[in-house]
């Protein structure tokens, strides 16, 4: 399809260019000092534990009954242990409820615990235009747009809000169809077939194709050691990769992977959830931004509910193998057929970034989206901030390291009304703790700014600047190459 690289395929000149990725280690001192905290904070546990035994604290959480100790324990208690004497002293920086429409600003209802996080109360305040780093909003179609939005509200007017049937019974309607026929040629794909939610698109469809086993010691093991005790050899080898990593921001090497593939001749399934929309120059994802055939993917996954400002996924491939899900998908046989409302919302999407909406806006959004992703980077490096991943990825992970840190941290950015993700073990490794920012083609250069602003504020009154590293203060924030498409 068009906009392919100049270069051609197999040049390796996009493959070069787009691994540029930064995993930069903190200084000893950090990793001693988080470490500490961990320690110290554990310790209290210990001894808060110690108190409710006495009688001296009361529990809250659920704990099991005295005459249920000799049947297996419903709770692990180390699971118990870490939320009640870690996770509860940060829990107001997670599950904040959002009351408008979570675009680039989002108001938040305030909430306040008299007993330590264990419960809320809403005060009754409203936080008005928070800006938003943390939704997967990538290319700004989670909108209220009236204008944008006609053709969805006109499905609901024409087919309901829910068909309450699977495809394979009486919920097939031409949407569906259409939908499915645009994601294939966006994809440069022979089929595609799209499911009413992105989580299950993963987990009711890879038990269907085959068990996962990567990369190359572990396929070099299984070619040659074959099957446990029998020694036969693998009917199939999965590759399951992602384009984007959520917690590190960091991009597929897909040439590297598909050369293993070839070379072990396995299969290759690529979760696309982050990168779909988002990169490429056109949004076609991590195939175009390294120029790779779609063709050498033999199973393309995907979600809508980020770049695409709706829900449910898609999975994508020869023909074949979608006629094959089509009959033996857990999905595709028990559950509800999409949405018409939301399958609209996802073509209007697509139609957008495709241009076959007669305009340039969805070209100009992932452009968008490309230059403020570079422009954030660069400026948190200027400031010295360790941040992790690839260049190109909207995903940007800023290093905290320690306990303390990222609760003051978060607490702090959301009194400078700017919401932030902020993630810690076990969802990272337990030194790297980190607030995660989701760049949007719907931020603005001013928001963008003011968070910077900002950052650079906390940054130097939390300590937070840990690289040591030294970077250009005019760095190259976006190639205008990487945008020029085929006449």
């Amino acid at each position: 399809f068009t906009g392919r690289e100049k270069n051609g395929p197999g040049t390796g000149v996009a493959s070069r260019k787009h691994t540029q990725e930064s995993f930069e280690q903190a200084p000893m001192y950090v990793a001693v000092m988080t470490y500490l905290g961990f320690g110290i904070v554990t310790l209290f546990g210990y001894f808060r534990d110690f108190l409710r035994a006495v009688g001296l604290e009361k529990c809250h959480l659920a704990q099991e009954r005295e005459e249920q100790k000799d049947f297996v324990p419903l709770y692990q208690d180390f699971e118990n242990f870490y939320t009640r004497n870690l996770y509860m002293r940060v829990r107001d920086n997670w599950n904040r409820p959002v009351c408008s429409l979570p675009g680039p600003v989002f108001d938040l209802m305030e909430r306040v615990s008299d007993d330590y996080n264990w419960t809320f109360r809403f005060t009754g305040r409203t936080l008005h235009n928070v800006i938003n780093m943390g939704s997967y909003n990538y290319l700004g179609f989670a909108e209220n747009n009236a204008d944008f939005l006609q053709t969805v509200a006109d499905k609901v007017n024409q087919y309901g809000a829910s068909v309450c049937s699977t495809r394979q019974e009486i919920g097939n309607l031409s949407i569906h169809e259409e939908l499915e026929q645009l994601v294939a040629n966006f994809l440069g794909v022979e089929a595609s077939m799209t499911y009413g939610m992105g989580f299950a698109t993963n987990s009711m469809n890879i038990p269907a194709l085959v068990d996962m086993h990567s990369l190359e010691k572990m396929l070099k093991e299984a070619v040659c050691s074959g099957q446990p005790r029998t020694h036969r050899p693998w009917k199939k080898i999965l590759i399951m990769v992602e384009g984007i990593y959520s917690m590190e921001g960091s991009v597929v090497r897909l040439p590297d992977i598909i050369a293993l593939k070839k070379k072990y001749k396995a299969y290759l399934y690529l979760d696309e959830a982050h990168s779909i929309g988002a990169v490429g120059r056109s949004g076609r994802g991590v195939t175009e931004l390294f120029n790779v055939h779609p063709a050498d993917v033999d199973v393309m996954m995907g979600t809508f509910t980020k770049s695409f400002g709706a829900a449910g996924g898609y999975i994508a491939g020869k023909k074949d193998l979608v006629d094959y899900l089509r009959c033996h998908s857990h999905s595709a046989v028990y559950s509800s057929a999409m949405s018409p409302p939301v399958t609209e919302q996802i073509i209007r999407a697509m139609k957008c970034i495709m241009g076959k909406d007669g305009s340039t806006e969805g070209i100009r959004r992932i452009r968008q989206l490309a230059e403020n992703t570079r422009y954030f980077r660069a400026r948190l490096k200027e400031m010295g901030f360790i941040i992790y991943g690839n260049d190109d990825s909207p995903v940007v992970p800023v290093l905290l390291y320690m306990p303390g840190k990222v609760v003051a941290f978060a607490r702090e950015m959301l009194e400078r009304k700017i919401g932030v993700v902020v993630v810690g073990f076990p969802a990272t490794p337990i030194t790297e703790a980190r607030a995660r920012f989701c760049v949007s083609a719907a931020h603005t250069r001013d928001m963008l700014n003011q968070v910077l602003h900002h950052m650079n504020e906390v940054g130097d009154a939390l300590c937070l600047k840990f690289s040591r590293r030294k970077y250009s203060s005019r760095p190259d924030l976006c190639d205008e190459a990487d945008f020029e498409l085929d006449s």
